[in-house]
């Protein structure tokens, strides 16, 4: 829970205030038009912690606002494919959506360090570089491009590494294996030789019961498990080298965010921040009982040996490189992040038990 410190005192302001606007909802919005918004969600809303949490703020906002604000949430897919939730909000076609940025990636290369970074930040040290450094201004100046508002409103720990119908102990083992991998963590298992393709969530089980994949990623061990891949690949790698952290954002079509008066702004950005610190909770919550039921099954449980996870980060930083060289926000965004980690490493050694103690 040290970990977690900037969060918590971030959802205690959160929930006070909260409790406070839900006592005066009626006098508070009283001059406001009634919010009747139709977001949809990239995740199932069924996955804990990475899909269920627009629900959460769903629910939040409607009592908090004594039913002024209410969203009504669709499934992904329902109205526009899961990977266009950005550009419909952008057009308009959408007034807000629960969206994983990462997948803007072909459209707006610095997306992905929003959502996702290779060998990057602990859920914790993202959160408080969001909140306390650069993050939000950087993302909000990002994505004001494309007339969006994103608002950070959910963060879950580090993937696994993937599930694999066959052993891979060397980076030789990745060359030609079809796998799906999504965001940064794609490019380089692509520049290491594999045969990387993006799915949608519900299209990753059939592909990988087909044997158009011979591997995937996805989320947290309780989450693919939901999806079903311990059905049909046996091996599940750690450490989530690709992908140590997950955050979703909430994004609103600009014009219409600059058009709310500041009250309901806040009163969004408070029910996203307490959904953020409540998806983190969730996620470190239920993993080690899936975990141990997994293992009961007979899934390989394993770790990727210290020659891979080097080979992988030094092909990581020739990425990170190269697309830095390539455009000049995700050079901004990633220069803020890695900067913050430098100064955040000292406090990170010092401050906290080993894990083997």
């Amino acid at each position: 829970m040290l970990r977690i410190q900037t969060l918590v005192k971030q959802t205690c302001v959160a929930a006070a205030v909260s409790t406070l606007l839900a006592t005066t909802a009626t006098s508070t919005f009283a001059a406001e038009d009634k919010i009747r918004w139709k977001v949809q969600a990239v995740f199932g809303t069924h996955l804990p912690g990475l899909g269920d949490p627009i629900v959460h703020v769903a629910k939040q906002l409607k009592a908090a606002t004594d039913g002024q604000i209410q969203f009504k949430v669709y499934e992904p897919g329902k109205i526009v494919p899961p990977f266009s939730i950005t550009e419909a909000v952008r057009n308009h076609q959408l007034d807000a959506g629960y969206a994983w940025l990462g997948y803007d990636q072909g459209r707006i290369p610095a997306s992905a360090l929003l959502s996702a970074v290779p060998f990057g930040m602990e859920p914790w040290e993202y959160s408080a570089w969001w909140y306390e450094g650069e993050g939000k201004n950087l993302a909000e100046n990002l994505y004001a491009k494309h007339n969006v508002h994103p608002v950070l409103c959910s963060i879950i720990g580090p993937e696994t590494a993937g599930w694999f119908k066959k052993e891979v102990n060397a980076m030789e083992d990745l060359q030609g294996l079809k796998i799906r991998f999504a965001g940064l963590g794609g490019k380089v298992l692509q520049k290491a030789g594999a045969s990387v393709t993006v799915l949608p969530s519900g299209e990753i089980f059939p592909a990988l019961e087909k044997g158009a994949i011979d591997a995937t990623e996805f989320s947290m061990p309780a989450i693919d498990k939901i999806m079903g891949f311990d059905k049909v690949a046996k091996n599940n790698y750690f450490p989530g080298w690709h992908q140590t952290f997950t955050a979703s954002h909430l994004v609103i079509n600009k014009d219409v965010w600059d058009d709310l008066a500041s009250s309901t702004k806040a009163t969004i950005d408070m029910a996203c921040t307490a959904s953020t610190f409540r998806a983190l909770t969730h996620g470190e919550a239920i993993q080690g009982k899936v975990l141990t039921e997994l293992k009961e099954k007979g899934i390989k449980t394993q770790t990727l040996n210290s020659e891979m996870l080097t080979g992988l980060k030094n092909i990581t930083n020739q990425v990170m490189s190269e697309l830095s060289a390539q455009d000049e926000d995700f050079k901004k965004i990633y220069d803020s992040q890695q900067s913050f980690r430098a100064e955040y490493k000292a406090w990170r050694k010092l401050a906290y038990l080993p894990l083997d103690l």
